[in-house]
């Protein structure tokens, strides 16, 4: 049927794949034109006043960046690759070179504590900009993008701030020098003549590459037309109703090679997926933040994989979860059940549809339930469940919710503002997070499930996962929300065996632990899914190799890492809108686009 549908599928993408995806930074030519360019760009590169060593930017976190353009033309194009790795406010200097003046710019961008100048030749005539530049560098972090000659670069004598200079005109040139910044390139060249008794032949400063590149699938090594593949599943997919839209990711070698949407948000064709759309990811929760906290307690040493429950939560000694082991849970093989009934338990004293010091926790818009119901009512009944599988591998949603409470037991934090304060905000990551309502409006947020029978609503922004709603939209098994781009850096890092943008956020043995096969009765590793040894099952694909680890979701998301071919392999639908549908398994939809990057691989330029 794939075969004779082919032909609609191609059509299909003539209009749907233009309107609905982009490249992850729209460049002017693809393939090889590409590569030539970004080489020539890269030996046209400099880094000058960099002694202090301020780039490429480290903690990302911690700054709050604007950019400011004044003639330089290519400024949207090195704006968009700014804000891949941070947020990026944006201000049009030549608004105050005219009508205000540039005292007003510094007063309109004190909120911001590192400033990015993007300068071309004619801004160099105007003696104001350099001595903004100068002005701000006393108190705050700047840092010059030069696009121009040579000889003009004796005109920022005076200029104390990190410059990059490039010496060639192009978008391309846009892209490299705001990825350099980052350390998403490295900087390699020195200045190869005289300009002025400060820049001299041989002056400058080399940097490495610490963060995500985003580039073409050449630049590592695959041709982009054998990715094309990829636009006709995502179309089959969308024309099936497998889900009403979707974005994929891939990245090799640290490199992003293909980030593009398709489709909608829902089916009525309104509002096109974009590549930093927001999903509810599911139980890929489970690895990318109650996996994340763990590993890191467990290397400061305030948690033994072979320690028990009991030992962390007393509350549980009078039960039989008390003897259960950390390790267990992490493989899913203590016994837990799968879940336990959510709404069904429910009564109405337990609910309100205001909030208040009784009703504190919000499950959805005009419900709230009442204060310590997870404690008197849930935690009751996963103690009080059966233990009736331990040592067999049986997937339990339950595990992960024990694990949160045993994680915000050891460190009194929030798990949401946990991984929030150590990983996602340090990582540059800038929509991850629990509870997405409070940080972003409605249109940048998939939708879910027009749910009947208990929030009876459509929902936005809300944890799709019962369970976790109960918990207030953070829980253990699910409740985080992500696009593409942040969850690339996340697994990135993990693929890094724990560094990312000059941080080492786990030692590289840690890492490798928790990704292992850990267990002679399943594939798990601690937390994460790995590859299925039993060939027919092809997971997570075809042709995954035996190291891949991640995990995926239950709202039609997944994330695999796979060491042996340097992949990152990211795709975040909502197959579950308007309602529940199998499409996206029974089609393959997931794996088949995976093994399409395998194949390009093998295929080569």
């Amino acid at each position: 049927m794939r075969k004779n549908n082919r032909w609609f599928y191609t059509l299909l993408l003539s209009g749907f794949i233009l309107l609905n995806s982009a490249c992850a930074q729209n460049p002017p030519f693809l393939g090889q034109a590409y590569v030539n360019e970004e080489q020539q760009v890269q030996k046209a590169t400099v880094l000058l006043n960099n002694a202090r060593q301020e780039i490429p930017l480290i903690d990302v976190g911690e700054l709050r960046i604007a950019s400011i353009h004044f003639t330089y033309q290519y400024t949207t194009a090195f704006d968009s690759l700014l804000n891949k790795y941070a947020a990026v406010q944006t201000f049009n200097g030549a608004d105050y070179t005219s009508v205000k003046t540039l005292g007003e710019l510094s007063f309109d961008t004190k909120n911001y504590n590192t400033l990015i100048v993007q300068l071309a030749d004619a801004d160099l005539d105007n003696p104001q900009i350099t001595g903004f530049i100068n002005d701000n560098k006393r108190i705050k972090n700047v840092v010059v993008a030069f696009f121009g000659d040579g000889g003009n670069l004796a005109k920022l004598n005076s200029v104390d701030a990190p410059i990059i200079w490039c010496s060639r005109a192009s978008q391309v040139a846009a892209f490299y020098s705001a990825q350099a910044i980052f350390g998403g390139v490295p900087v390699t060249q020195n200045i190869s003549a005289n300009y002025s008794p400060k820049y001299r032949t041989n002056s400058g400063y080399i940097t490495k590459k610490i963060r995500l590149q985003y580039t073409v699938p050449e630049e590592t090594g695959i041709k982009s037309d054998n990715l094309a593949e990829i636009d006709k599943v995502a179309a089959e997919a969308i024309h099936s109703q497998a889900t009403p839209g979707c974005v994929v990711l891939v990245a090799r070698d640290g490199k992003v090679i293909f980030n593009k949407a398709y489709g909608y948000h829902t089916y009525d064709n309104v509002l096109p997926d974009k590549l930093n759309d927001i999903f509810d990811v599911a139980s890929m929760t489970k690895i990318s933040a109650t996996t994340m906290e763990t590993m890191r307690v467990y290397e400061e040493g305030r948690l033994n994989l072979d320690s028990t429950i009991g030992t962390y939560m007393p509350i549980t000694r009078r039960s039989d979860k008390s003897t259960l082991t950390i390790r267990e849970l992490l493989e899913h093989q203590s016994g837990l059940i799968p879940d336990i009934k959510t709404y069904e338990k429910l009564k109405p004293t337990d609910v309100s549809t205001d909030s208040s010091a009784a009703y504190p926790n919000k499950v959805v818009d005009h419900y709230f339930l009442r204060k310590d119901y997870f404690k008197d009512v849930m935690l009751a009944d996963i103690l009080n469940s059966p233990v009736k599988t331990r040592g067999q591998y049986v997937y339990s949603d339950l595990s992960m919710v024990m694990m949160q409470q045993i994680l915000e037991t050891i460190t009194a934090t929030p798990l949401n503002t946990y991984v929030q304060q150590n990983f996602y905000n340090p990582l540059g990551m800038q929509s991850a997070g629990f509870l997405p309502l409070y940080r972003f409006p409605r249109t940048r947020i998939i939708p879910t499930e027009e749910e009947q029978v208990f929030r009876r609503t459509l929902l936005l922004g809300y944890v799709h996962d019962p369970t976790a709603a109960l918990l207030s939209g953070v829980s253990g098994n699910a409740g985080l929300f992500a696009d593409a781009n942040d969850l690339a850096i996340l697994y990135q890092m993990m693929l890094n065996r724990g560094s990312y943008g000059g941080v080492q956020y786990f030692k590289p043995e840690t890492v490798d632990l928790f990704t292992a096969k850990q267990s002679a009765v399943s594939r798990r590793g601690l937390g994460f899914d790995r590859w299925d040894p039993i060939a027919d099952r092809h997971y997570p694909s075809n042709l995954a190799s035996d190291q891949t680890y991640g995990h995926t979701g239950y709202t039609g998301t997944c994330v695999w890492v796979d060491p042996k071919y340097g992949l990152v392999y990211i795709f975040l639908s909502n197959r579950v809108n308007p309602k529940v549908t199998d499409k996206l398994s029974s089609l393959q939809i997931r794996g088949r686009i995976q093994d399409v990057v395998y194949q390009a691989i093998s295929k080569g330029l």
